[in-house]
């Protein structure tokens, strides 16, 4: 297929690289700064520019991977001429309808991505939408090219999916940071140490379900070392208080098993 880019920020990079090696036609990348747009085109062979009056006016699909805030304002500057056209933008937590073009759709590759970080595309699942079937259809198609798990999921639920991501992903990530800077203030123990017991943990989630892999003093509530722990946070009182929160929330699942 003949894709048009527009961004060039972290998921952009990443996806426009997998479709590329896919075998699409990347026609052109847009990104309001030079450096960005000029680094990406270099690497998927094609034109770039800066300016959304130059953004050529076919292709088969247009991708909009841009930051949820500039998406919708993006969106109605490049809608001048491209009557007919299919965009489709990436953003998990926003709706279809931010784009009013008449053909509209989603895109949405459900993985955390930096630019210097390759990926394996074939394991994100990536989840479609689109107004006619037609084009929900072309999307699906699409995405098996790079990817082993599609679904067709509507805005609604994907709002849910993304809050899930969020708890998979970034508030996983801030425990991790606050695990580093303990091991840093405490004994100056270089984070490495944790990846064995980290790789452990989301390595039991491919059999059990998270509830079933659950284990610590909060499972127990085992108040004693609790209670040890809390102490040894006084001096923190917000991540004393998450440590509170999260116990709390640990023991009540446990209580629903």
């Amino acid at each position: 297929m003949k894709i048009v880019l527009i961004g060039a920020g972290n998921l952009a990079t990443n996806l426009g690289k997998a479709l590329f090696h896919a075998g699409h036609e990347i026609v052109q990348v847009y990104s309001r700064t030079e450096e960005s747009a000029k680094t990406l085109a270099s690497v998927l062979k094609c034109p770039y520019t800066t300016q959304t009056e130059n953004v050529v006016r076919k292709a088969d699909v247009f991708v909009v991977a841009v930051k949820d805030a500039a998406l919708q304002t993006l969106a109605s500057s490049l809608q001048v001429s491209r009557e007919g056209q299919l965009f489709v933008h990436t953003a998990g937590s926003m709706s279809m309808d931010v784009l009013s073009f008449e053909r509209r759709g989603v895109f949405y590759p459900m993985q955390t991505f930096s630019k210097n970080k390759e990926v394996d595309f074939s394991v994100i699942p990536c989840f479609v939408e689109a107004v006619n079937e037609n084009d929900i259809q072309l999307l699906k198609k699409l995405a098996l090219t790079i990817s082993d798990t599609v679904y067709e999921l509507d805005s609604e639920n994907r709002k849910y999916l993304h809050l899930a991501a969020v708890f998979c992903c970034n508030f996983a990530n801030h425990c991790f940071a606050l695990s580093a800077d303990l091991l840093k203030e405490h004994g100056n123990i270089p984070f490495h140490v944790m990846l064995p017991l980290i790789d452990e943990t989301a390595g039991k989630l491919h059999s059990l379900l998270p509830r079933e892999a659950q284990t610590g003093p909060a499972v127990r509530w085992d108040t004693n070392v609790m209670d040890k722990h809390l102490q040894l946070l006084s001096d923190t009182p917000e991540i004393q208080k998450i440590y509170e929160l999260l116990s709390k929330s640990i023991h009540e699942e446990e209580l629903k098993n």
